[in-house]
Formats: structure tokens, C-alpha cells, sequence
């Protein structure tokens, strides 16, 4: 299995989630991108994570389940070859569990659209047709060679990770063990399918779950299930490594 080496450092990085769409909404889109950049070099900086989708909307890089607007894409292309520029790598979300840039709610609603029987959010992680547009999406994101680097992004060592979902969460199945668990190990494995050489992250909050009942209570904000467990989800052989995502001001 081929990889990407970078030797044994230690990353230091922030969340630019606006990346994109600044790229295509911002007057000076371009300079800002660049700004960003030297703003977070300057800082000590070497890891940005930001969105590689914005569904529906406008302007929207998917505005429908596979028609995807190209100014958008080549943004994002700026955006990743403005990293290499300033020696950044990147951690590319590839969807969004809230509404905001459209994110699993946009999926399903295109799947009612489409004549499917949904009930609720939740069916993103079980609907049959849902789950193939998550997985176009994929592998559209994956194989996109970028126009200016020319370089395909599962061949760019600037980006360093996948993250298969912003902060995924399950209402409907609190527990974490099944519906959620189903989603990142076929998920988690069709991505590899596509990309060997990349680490991957589920994308958790960092929430426990049912396998480990004694820290609910303890360390999850309220003592509420939220539809994922950490430890399990981060135990799927195809995952590289764990996150968690810290609000210290909410929580």
C-alpha cells in the first residue's frame, strides 16, 4: 500500500471553514484566500481544516446530486494550491452534519425530491440512494485533478486528511453502535477504495457512546447519547486516527 511520508512532526492547526466561499463570493476572493494563508503561517500554523462541499444554496459547489458549478471547484482548487504555496496541509470535510452549507439535510431533501420515502435526517446514514450520492460525492472530490497544481487531490500530499462528516450525529439511534457504525465502516471503506495513500477521520465531536456507559454521564455535555460513540467509531480499521472537537466556552 503506497502512503505519503512526512517524518515524525508534530501538526499545529485551525479550522478555516470559509475557504471556499470566500473563493467565490468575497470581492478580492483570491487575495483573501492568499491572506488566509500567511495569517496562519504567521501564527505557527502547519494544519487548516476546511469544507470540501457546499450543497444547494448560493452559490453552492453541488447544486444537485452530481451537477457541481466549476468556479466553485476551481476555488477550491486555489485554496489547496495556496496551502502547498505556504507549506499547509490540509483536513477536507466532506460533508456537514448541520444545515449550514447544506449538509446531510440537503442530501435527504434531494432524495424526497426524488420520490424516496424519507422520514427524517437520520435516513442520510441508511437511505440506499442517499448513501450512493455520498459516495459520487466522494469519489468526485477524490479524483478531481486540480487546475492549477495539476495534480489530482488523492495524489496531493498538501492535503493530509479525509474527514468523512463534520461532527456526525444520530438522534433517532442515540446509542452509536449501529446506525451511525454501519455508515463509517462502509463509508470509511469506500473512501479507502478510492485513495489509499491519505489518512482518514470519521470527523467526531468526540461524544461516548453505549460502549462505554460510565462516560456519558461524565464527559458528554448534558450526559446526553448523541448518536455516536468515540470509541468504537475510531476503532473501524479503516480510520487512521481520533479527534475531538472542543467548545470550551459552550461545554
Amino acid at each position: 500500500m503506497s502512503s505519503f511520508v512526512v517524518g515524525l512532526r508534530r501538526f499545529l492547526g485551525a479550522l478555516a471553514l470559509l475557504l471556499l466561499a470566500h473563493q467565490a463570493a468575497a470581492a478580492e476572493p483570491l487575495a483573501f484566500v492568499g491572506r488566509s494563508g500567511s495569517k496562519l503561517v504567521a501564527a505557527g500554523l502547519t494544519v487548516c481544516r476546511t469544507w470540501a462541499f457546499n450543497d444547494g444554496g448560493n452559490p453552492a459547489l453541488q447544486s444537485s446530486p452530481g451537477v457541481y458549478n466549476e468556479k466553485m471547484f476551481q476555488g477550491l482548487d486555489f485554496a489547496v494550491s495556496e496551502a502547498k504555496n505556504h507549506g499547509i496541509r490540509l483536513v477536507m470535510s466532506l460533508i456537514n452534519n448541520f444545515k449550514d452549507f447544506g449538509g446531510k439535510t440537503q442530501y435527504v431533501q434531494w432524495a424526497r425530491d426524488a420520490g424516496e420515502a424519507i422520514k427524517t435526517d437520520d435516513d442520510f446514514y441508511t437511505n440506499a440512494k442517499v448513501k450512493q450520492y455520498y459516495k459520487n460525492h466522494v469519489l468526485k472530490v477524490l479524483t478531481r485533478v486540480n487546475t492549477i497544481t495539476k495534480v489530482a487531490y488523492k495524489d496531493d500530499p498538501t492535503i493530509m486528511t479525509w474527514d468523512l462528516m463534520n461532527e456526525p450525529r444520530c438522534p433517532s439511534e442515540p446509542s452509536g453502535q449501529t446506525v451511525t457504525q454501519a455508515w463509517v465502516k462502509e463509508m470509511a471503506a469506500y473512501t479507502k477504495s478510492i485513495d489509499s495513500k491519505h489518512l482518514l477521520q470519521v470527523g467526531f465531536e468526540g461524544f461516548y457512546g453505549s460502549s462505554t456507559p460510565d462516560k456519558i454521564g461524565l464527559y458528554n455535555p448534558g450526559g446526553y447519547k448523541y448518536g455516536t460513540d468515540f470509541i468504537i467509531g475510531n476503532q473501524v480499521n479503516e480510520i487512521d486516527y481520533t479527534t475531538i472537537h472542543a467548545y470550551p466556552d459552550a461545554w
